[in-house]
């Protein structure tokens, strides 16, 4: 990886100032011999609950899939069955740093390792559960089921794309992601981790300050605000598209203010880069070449 030596790697710790960052430790402090990362916690609002109403004696459920699902939500598939849109590989960053965050290891050692990973004897991966794997599935609003069965129904198929999830995200990255989705995970953890300290302080000007006083509890928020910046100024994607890719990360794994507050962070990120890159512009501009 650039600019880090072999005898060192980045791992996480916490400021009680800001949030958690990235230091340099000896190589034998690392924790690479851990199992591969768990996928980013999905907020309890996005598991299905049941409960019921009085008036109606109906059974209200909580279905992140609302139980609907249309061919444009379908993950994009190349002709090697495997992911080929952007959304996945964001969605593998977010696990690696993320995963890396909670182990105390480098992103970037963490995501060679999984991708050089050995297979297990005996080790099958069913391609097909990559159709039926959604990355738009968001927490929706209450749904009304008028008897049990419905809503067993509703609770079993969140059930099985929970599991499909599990099989999809633990998954050799190889069978899952082109190579062309790869070497674009690798680019984004690359200017995560390059970007890292200068964005840490980017992100406590905007962050609220409840996000600041509980660092360890809002992670998984502020991985996706590091990716989100490094992907606009060092990758130079469109600030629009990121933005939006980085608000369904948030309905996805996070708790419903989360989208909210990321949206805002952002837009804010973005408006100051404009006025930094103007005021530049403008000093230029000013500065007189000397007569000779």
């Amino acid at each position: 990886m650039e600019g880090i030596r072999s005898s060192s790697v980045l791992s996480c710790y916490y400021s009680s100032k800001t949030h958690f960052k990235l230091r340099r430790q000896p190589l034998e402090h690392c924790f690479l011999s851990l199992p591969p990362p768990p996928p980013p916690p999905r907020h309890p609002a996005s598991r299905p609950k049941v409960r019921i109403s009085l008036p109606s004696m109906a059974l209200q459920v909580q279905d992140h899939q609302s139980f609907h699902k249309s061919k444009e939500m379908l993950p994009k598939i190349d002709k090697s069955g495997r992911f080929c849109s952007p959304r996945a590989a964001r969605e593998l960053a977010l696990l690696i740093v993320y995963a890396s965050c909670l182990q105390g290891s480098d992103p970037i050692r963490l995501f060679e390792k999984r991708i050089n990973a050995a297979r297990e004897p005996g080790y099958e991966f069913d391609k097909a559960s990559l159709l039926q794997y959604n990355h738009m599935s968001f927490g929706g609003p209450p749904v009304t089921t008028h008897s049990v069965e419905e809503a067993d129904e509703l609770l079993r198929s969140d059930e099985q794309d929970s599991a499909i999830e599990a099989e999809v995200l633990s998954a050799p990255p190889k069978l899952v992601y082109s190579k062309l989705l790869l070497s674009f995970t690798r680019k984004l953890l690359v200017a995560t981790v390059d970007k890292w300290d200068n964005h840490v302080l980017a992100i406590d000007k905007v962050v609220p300050s409840n996000w600041k006083n509980e660092p360890a509890g809002r992670i998984l928020e502020l991985s996706i605000l590091h990716l989100a910046m490094s992907e606009i100024t060092v990758l130079g994607t469109r600030h629009p598209i990121v933005i939006n890719e980085a608000v369904d990360l948030a309905n996805r794994f996070c708790d419903g203010a989360a989208p909210r507050i990321i949206n805002g962070c952002l837009r804010t990120f973005v408006k100051d880069l404009a006025g930094t890159s103007t005021a530049q512009t403008s000093n230029s501009k000013l500065e007189v070449p000397l007569q000779v």
